[in-house]
């Protein structure tokens, strides 16, 4: 971990498995778009063209399958890691995986 958030390799990581899921198991109109700020790695969705919307966030614990998770809450706009009562929440599991998994 360092002072200024997610290492660059951890963030090409991270990069390349959201590309892979997005390939695995999304329509080519579908994707899940990546973007990193400090300690979070947060995970918004594109359908159809549209702009991306926001699902969830994983703040960066040391490890790629050890994150802390946050889901987007749009009626409050915020991430809120309080938050497991949604249908997805079987599918966390601190990875990226679970986290795309979760926001489907």
């Amino acid at each position: 971990m360092t002072a200024f958030g997610i290492p660059k390799d951890m963030q090409s990581s991270a990069q390349q498995i959201a590309e892979r899921f997005n390939r695995a198991n999304l329509r080519s109109s579908a994707a899940y778009v990546a973007r990193f700020k400090g300690m979070y790695f947060y995970l918004d969705r594109k359908d159809y063209g549209s702009a991306p919307v926001a699902t969830c966030r994983l703040k960066y614990a040391g490890s790629l399958n050890n994150r802390e998770f946050a889901i987007f809450k749009h009626r409050s706009n915020r991430y809120d890691p309080e938050e497991f009562m949604f249908p997805g929440a079987p599918h966390l599991d601190g990875t990226i995986e679970g986290a795309m998994r979760c926001s489907l």
